[in-house]
């Protein structure tokens, strides 16, 4: 039998009820005899609610604090989970990030995992007991307790069975697989019953929510298979794996899209080397991640440099950026938060011509303007007014014959 890490996401454990659910389901991939530790993420909108709480009492909260806070959403989640499986006669216990511990590093809200000690989980599975561990949290150097971010479960997930060398891990949600694009916004979207993992990076990477990126760059690294199933109803879902090298790659597997982007413009720079590395240097100091970046042809000795990073971080980028221009005089910038970016992704690009000029055909078609554009061997991405992204994501959807049949 089967060694399974399963990860269930907030809409999976959100109540009561849904509690029980799950707890049916890990009881009966027990009961089938295969060994399965559990990873949840925090109740529904907990996180959100512990959020807003923490503001309500400090407009900028002391990160530890908040760390400290929002951890606790995983902690109800997973006990309660760990009682619901006892109750059903299937012994469990469970853990927070502490316990174990996961050891991370000591960035509060944006920390990263670096190894867990899974002595205990893995005597609890030797023993018949289901270990349910909380997602989304570890331990620092100095023994506080640190969060790895929005998504940061499905990360935990994979770095478990990374440590535990399981089978698989199956990351259950409230969609029953990947699909070619968002069903919410391309009703004849398709699941597709298998992925490459480099096709996932990038499709998360892009703005598809089903993955978090960096659990998909985890499980790359190191070979885990990944399945995304839905703890609503039963199905197969879609598997991520490596590339079976026998099978054709289709073009475009699937659209993503993502409408949390910002971008920024400082025009009139001095045209000389090293003048990107002072525009991005404080940005990165600030570990503010920059996404898409655009450098124009030089006029009269000066230059515009274009790039993008997350909205939330809009504001603070911004800021360094005036004080970036204030040091060159008749240099000026310009920001704009409602742009979107949306991206092709296939592993067939790498052997197929035309994919470029098809997308940009679809998108003037539309009479969409492009913003600007990046690309790799499996992917082409464009950045978009925010209020032509679903339209643009319907057209690129169509042009490459992505619908259900």
């Amino acid at each position: 039998m089967a060694l399974i890490v399963r990860k269930y996401g907030g809409t999976s454990v959100g109540s009561a009820a849904r509690i029980h659910a799950v707890a049916g389901q890990v009881a009966t991939l027990r009961a089938q005899g295969h060994g399965v530790a559990v990873v949840a993420s925090a109740m529904g909108d907990s996180t959100d609610r512990l959020l807003d709480l923490a503001r309500q009492v400090s407009p900028q909260p002391v990160p530890r604090e908040l760390d400290a806070l929002l951890a606790t959403g995983e902690e109800v989640s997973c006990a309660l989970l760990a009682m619901a499986l006892n109750d059903r006669g299937c012994p469990a216990r469970s853990y927070n990030g502490l316990q174990l511990p996961v050891e991370t590093t000591g960035v509060h809200g944006r920390a990263r995992i670096t190894g867990i000690e899974a002595t205990t989980v893995k005597a609890d599975i030797a023993a018949g007991v289901v270990p349910v561990l909380t997602g989304f949290q570890g331990r620092a150097p100095d023994g506080s307790v640190t969060t790895i971010g929005r998504g940061g479960s499905d990360t935990s997930a994979v770095a478990l069975a990374v440590a535990l060398e399981a089978d698989e891990c199956q990351i259950l949600t409230d969609v029953d697989g990947v699909y070619t694009a968002d069903p919410r916004v391309v009703p004849d979207a398709r699941r597709l019953g298998r992925v490459s993992f480099e096709e996932m990076l990038e499709l998360a990477g892009q703005g598809s929510r089903v993955l978090h990126l960096r659990s998909v760059e985890f499980a790359a690294r190191y070979g885990v298979r990944l399945r995304v199933l839905s703890s609503f109803r039963p199905g197969p879902g879609t598997l991520i794996a490596t590339e079976e090298p026998q099978v054709e790659a289709p073009v475009v597997s699937g659209i993503a899209f993502n409408r949390d982007e910002a971008e920024l413009t400082l025009y009139g720079l001095p045209d000389r080397p090293g003048m990107a590395l002072e525009v991005l240097k404080p940005v990165a100091a600030a570990s503010i991640e920059v996404d898409m970046i655009a450098v124009n042809a030089p006029r009269d000795g000066r230059v515009d440099f274009t790039f993008t990073v997350h909205r939330d971080d809009y504001a603070r980028t911004l800021a360094l950026m005036n004080e970036v221009v204030a040091a060159h005089p008749g240099a000026n910038l310009s920001g704009n938060d409602r742009v979107a970016k949306l991206a092709a992704v296939g592993s067939g690009m790498r052997s197929h011509a035309g994919v470029a000029a098809r997308l940009f055909e679809s998108l003037a078609r539309e009479n969409i303007n492009v913003r600007l554009v990046s690309t790799s061997e499996i992917k082409i991405a464009v950045l978009v007014a925010e209020d032509e992204v679903e339209r643009a994501v319907r057209a690129l959807h169509q042009a490459f014959g992505l619908a259900a049949a």
